[in-house]
């Protein structure tokens, strides 16, 4: 039986390293919730969290900024009252790796699936 992306971590990508191609991203892109995409460049995936408000907002943040902390892998993060944007991208590949997708799934983890 294959691991899940949300029970794995990141591993140390070295600068330099082979990006996903695209197809393997869009294989590991099918193991995370739908609301991810790939951007057209293959080189980050996103998503927009949407909430009721600042506290629950921040709150996710929170949450978001201990995974990234404990996988050493960080997404840039656009924040507002009700919302967080996510994307990823491993700067060292420059694009995508395995590590995007295990972040994704372990934030996916944080809230109630709605699929």
């Amino acid at each position: 039986m294959t691991e899940r992306l949300n029970d794995r971590h990141c591993i140390r990508i070295e600068k330099g390293s082979t990006p996903l191609t695209a197809a393997a991203a869009r294989t590991l892109l099918a193991q995370v919730h739908s609301d991810w995409s790939i951007a057209a460049g293959n080189d980050s995936i996103h998503r927009e969290f949407r909430f009721r408000n600042f506290h629950e907002t921040m709150a996710f943040v929170n949450a978001l900024a201990w995974i990234a902390h404990r996988e050493d892998h960080h997404p840039d993060l656009e924040v507002g009252y009700n919302r967080c944007a996510v994307q990823y991208s491993t700067h060292a590949a420059a694009g995508l790796t395995e590590n995007d997708f295990i972040c994704a799934a372990k934030i996916d983890a944080l809230l109630p699936q709605a699929d």
